[in-house]
């Protein structure tokens, strides 16, 4: 394709060549009046002298016209997959296709496909503005011919201020659903994030039904980690409350789901998971001293310096071997209850803890494997050992080493050293924080012990 054009690039401004051409016929009035001899080629001679001025050229031009960019952009995230709604975009897909190849010669046409990467982006929502505002990044506002959108849903990512979206072409969407469809919905409105156990609890959850009649019920099952469920029949429509008592402490994953409605669309949303922590009111601590020592002290001062803590504390003062002649209706000791601390009640405590403690033929071996049983049951065990937990009379060399974080090497080092937390400790809930742990490779800002 080309074009011809006359362009002027003048030697002098134009101001000044307009100047000279009103003075040039303001002096030839005269002689036009008076038919002066002359007159016609001294204003030719002038017009000449004018166009040399102007310095006007002739210009051809060989344009190659761009062609205007249409785009498709597809949403292909999983709930497509849902009813024919995949089928319908193929559909609808083709023919667009097939109709934008027609104009093939001024038209270029690009595709977006729109997927979720993972997860935390399907979390999100689709997001379609971004991804096509980074497509068309290249195109002049005046060669975007539009935009065809085929989806099923909204788009997440719209602006609050739609003209900030910087698409300056028309938006069409062909919307792959079908007006007739029906879908069930969970919602969890509120759910406390912690509780104390054994008292009474309640998340509040709200059934939708889109695209039903409004009204009815529906039943809500609410499931337990050992498996009870409990029913609750809740109005559509409306907050309902489910009422719950939590058994652990500790947290509890409760699993919430609704039956499907008629000509329901999917069942992906009916369910929900609520995560609670359960904490205890009071704190039931068993305290077991292996001997006499200042220490003791120590640890009472601490667990009773908090009044919600319920202590229960035995000191073995003389293990069974040793046999010094008195009477035993001399003696103002008592026989440390084995069975009733360690078989029948051990499951009322929450923390149990050894205090320098060692075989010493009191706790026999069934016993000790309660105590493994109950920490595998949630149960807490703290053991503060010292030298004698690398010696023959080690606990861990009890059934109770199974519940043991530690084993012993057998070498006892008494020096000072310098704690430092493990990759795996900056990632635990007690030791993340520890304020001087030296994250990110550094060195602990605190002493040696």
């Amino acid at each position: 394709m080309s074009a011809t054009s006359i362009q002027f690039a003048p030697l002098l401004p134009w101001v000044a060549i307009l100047f000279l051409a009103v003075l040039s016929l303001v002096s030839f009035v005269p002689g036009i009046w008076f038919q002066a001899r002359g007159t016609g080629w001294r204003m030719l001679a002038v017009l000449a002298i004018l166009g040399a001025l102007a310095n006007p050229s002739l210009v051809e031009e060989e344009r190659d016209p761009l062609k205007d960019v249409a785009t498709i952009v597809i949403d292909d995230t999983p709930s497509q997959g849902i009813g024919e709604r995949r089928a319908r975009m193929a559909e609808a897909l083709d023919k667009i296709r097939e109709e934008l190849a027609k104009q093939d010669k001024n038209l270029e046409v690009r595709e977006l496909t729109l997927r979720h990467k993972s997860v935390a982006a399907a979390d999100e929502g689709t997001k379609a503005v971004d991804p096509l505002t980074r497509l068309l990044a290249d195109v002049p506002p005046r060669r975007l011919a539009g935009v065809i959108m085929l989806t099923d849903g909204q788009i997440h990512d719209i602006p609050d201020n739609v003209e900030g979206a910087g698409l300056p072409g028309p938006v069409h969407v062909l919307l792959t659903g079908d007006r007739d469809e029906q879908d069930r919905r969970l919602i969890v409105s509120r759910a406390p994030s912690y509780g104390i156990v054994g008292d009474p609890l309640s998340i509040t959850v709200h059934v939708e039904d889109q695209g039903a009649e409004p009204g009815g019920q529906a039943k809500v099952e609410l499931r337990f980690p050992d498996g009870t469920v409990h029913n609750v029949l809740a109005e559509i429509g409306k907050d309902t409350d489910i009422p719950l008592t939590l058994e652990h402490a500790g947290p509890t994953i409760l699993e919430l789901s609704v039956d499907g409605g008629p000509n329901e669309l999917t069942l992906a949303n009916n369910r929900a998971v609520v995560e609670v922590n359960g904490v205890r009111d009071r704190l039931r601590v068993l305290l077991v001293s292996g001997e006499p020592h200042a220490g003791e002290r120590t640890w009472r001062n601490l667990l009773k310096s908090d009044p919600s803590v319920d202590l229960v504390h035995f000191t073995i003062l003389r293990p069974p071997e040793k046999q010094d002649g008195t009477p035993i209706r001399e003696l103002s000791l008592i026989s440390f209850p084995t069975r009733e601390l360690f078989e029948v009640k051990l499951h009322e405590f929450d923390l149990v803890i050894f205090d320098r403690y060692r075989r010493r033929g009191v706790l026999p071996p069934i016993y000790l494997q309660n105590i493994v049983d109950y920490v595998l049951a949630g149960g807490a065990l703290l053991e503060a050992v010292g030298p004698t937990f690398a010696s023959p009379y080690s606990i861990y060399r009890t059934p109770l080493g199974a519940a043991l974080p530690g084993e012993p090497t057998g070498e006892v080092i008494e020096r000072g050293y310098k704690p430092i937390v493990t990759e795996t400790g900056h990632r635990h809930p007690v030791t993340a924080d520890l304020p001087g742990s030296g994250k990110d490779g550094g060195e602990p800002t605190w002493g040696r012990w």
